[in-house]
Formats: structure tokens, sequence, C-alpha cells
């Protein structure tokens, strides 16, 4: 979920300008900037990015200064990995900020809901599945693809209601009532259209998923 800056303090925007910074130095300071010389992955990365503006531009808005889309940040995640995926998303974001009028600081509360937090889920899912369950090619899907996009809509939707909520703008008992029921609605799709894709993707295009191995999760399986 999108939320509009404007509905925010002076203070909060800071904090989250400096959280900004900060991830952003880590991002292109961990990023394999190596990798995208091979085998057309920069071609993958331009991709990624205009996927995720195509994707965000189909929104509903639910709540003035609260627009709803899917997010499939946790696709681009497993294709490109945590600081990749965070660089890409950033991109994606700018543009559509820029196109629907939110400007620097719904920008800004806008990356800690749509990219921050759902990549960061997303990888730290994938590492804890690779840890706890057997490499197997359902397993990864299924669990990485259908469980964790749907677990990182919910978060990303819960954090943006307590946002709306600490800004002032609505209450809880209000969100409630308008916003939370819809939530099932919501996500359920978010499932389905990344776990789809990433299935799609090891499938047809398995060198375009970073995560993804042919000798771990099939052979011999």
């Amino acid at each position: 979920m999108e939320i509009d800056g404007d509905l925010f303090t002076g203070t909060l925007l800071w904090w989250l300008g400096g959280l900004f910074a900060v991830i952003m130095a880590f991002a292109v300071r961990l990023a394999p900037w190596r990798r995208l010389a091979k085998g057309g992955q920069l071609h993958v990365f331009l991709g990624a990015v205009v996927a995720l503006i195509v994707l965000w531009h189909i929104r509903g808005q639910i709540q003035p200064g609260l627009s709803f889309h899917l997010l499939g940040v946790t696709v681009i995640t497993l294709m490109l990995g945590w600081s990749m995926a965070i660089l890409a998303a950033s991109l994606a974001l700018a543009a559509v900020c820029l196109n629907v009028g939110f400007g620097w600081s719904g920008y800004l509360v806008s990356f800690l809901t749509v990219v921050l937090v759902p990549i960061t889920l997303s990888q730290i899912s994938l590492v804890l599945i690779r840890s706890w369950l057997p490499k197997h090619f359902f397993i990864y899907v299924l669990g990485n693809g259908f469980m964790t996009a749907w677990l990182v809509g919910y978060v990303s939707g819960y954090l943006a209601m307590h946002l709306l909520d600490f800004s002032g703008a609505y209450n809880m008992a209000e969100l409630n009532l308008t916003v939370m029921p819809f939530f099932p609605l919501m996500f359920f799709p978010e499932a389905i259209v990344n776990g789809w894709i990433i299935t799609i993707m090891v499938v047809l295009c398995p060198t375009w998923v970073l995560s993804f191995s042919d000798e771990q999760y099939i052979h011999g399986k």
C-alpha cells in the first residue's frame, strides 16, 4: 500500500529520510554489480523495474491518501536478491510517485511499506525456508512464492494501517471497519500472482532467478 506523505509530520519524514539513506547505502554496497554484465542480467534487472512500474500503476484508492496495488516484490527478491531488489523497487517507486504526484514525502513513506519491509521479509523467509525445510521444487514455489507473498502482503498492509493511525489522519477503529475487512480479498491475489510468476520463471527461465538452482531443487529429488 502506498501512503500520501502529506499526512505525516516533518519529524517522522526526517527519520524516514535517514532510514532511506542508510538502506540505499547498504544496498549499493552489497549489490553484485558484476552479475549485471553476465548473460543479459542487466536486461533482467531493467525488465523487473519496468514490470513493477506497470504493476504499481494498476491501483485503487481505498481512502484519501491510501492506495492499494499488488506488490510483486517477493518475485523480484527471489530473482535479484535483497540488495538488487531494493534498488529495482526504489527506481520503480520513484517513477510511480512522480507520475501520481505523491512527491518526496510520499516516496519516503511508501518506501517503507512497499519496498523495504516486503523485500526484507521476503529475503528472511527465503533464508528460513532454506534452513528449516528440504530443498524441493514444490517447497520453493509454494513456500517462497505463494505463502511468503501472502504473509508479506498482510504485514505491509497492517504496517500501513498503523502508520495512518500514528499520523492522526485515521484511527484504528475506523480502519478496522473500512479497510481491514478487505485484506483477504487484497492479499490472496498477491499470493497467486507471485506464486504463479515465480513458478513459470523457474521452469522456463531459471537463470533469471538468483535464488533458484536446478541442482538443489530438482535434480535427484
